[in-house]
């Protein structure tokens, strides 16, 4: 297969987890506690791709 061939699939999971990253660094900035320290999950959400934002959702948050 050529790049041309795999960019329909590309550009939805690039979408997705441009979505993910940004709304996930948004959330962190706002929050005040988390589940250990920010900067740790800064560098989660940046390097884990799709799965450290997720991750982050459903462990980092304190209610």
């Amino acid at each position: 297969m050529t790049l041309q061939e795999l960019l329909p699939f590309i550009w939805p999971l690039i979408v997705i987890q441009l979505a993910l990253l940004i709304v996930a660094l948004l959330d962190l900035r706002k929050r005040m506690r988390t589940r250990g320290p920010k900067w740790m999950w800064v560098l989660i959400i940046l390097f884990v791709n799709i799965i450290g934002p997720i991750i982050y959702f459903a462990v980092g948050r304190e209610e």
